[in-house]
């Protein structure tokens, strides 16, 4: 583990993923991490499951939605409460329901 508690990377030969492409396959998912694949010692490659990619890039979009609305606020737009917001969001999803 590291200092931080998160546990180490693993790290592998490019040549690995060739070889034995189940192997690295069944790290990425028993893991839920990426394996990090390195050519001629540097970093090359990141190889990792569909699912953890797809978590990724929620939260990336999730970053950028935020992202937006911080920057709405600071230009002075509405802002609702928590219970505002799910009260909406409860509306609507009774109207569809309907």
């Amino acid at each position: 583990m590291l200092d931080n508690g998160d546990p180490m990377p693993t790290i592998k030969p490019v040549s690995e993923l060739r070889n034995n492409f189940a192997g690295i396959s069944e790290i990425c998912h028993a893991n839920g991490e990426p394996v990090f694949l390195t050519k001629n010692g540097k970093g090359d490659l990141v190889v990792m499951s569909q699912a953890l990619y797809e978590k990724y890039m929620a939260m990336i979009d999730l970053y950028q939605k935020l992202e937006v609305a911080e920057k709405q606020e600071a230009e002075g737009a509405e802002c609702l409460s928590h219970d505002e917001v799910f009260s909406k969001l409860r509306k609507r999803m009774n109207a569809k329901k309907t």
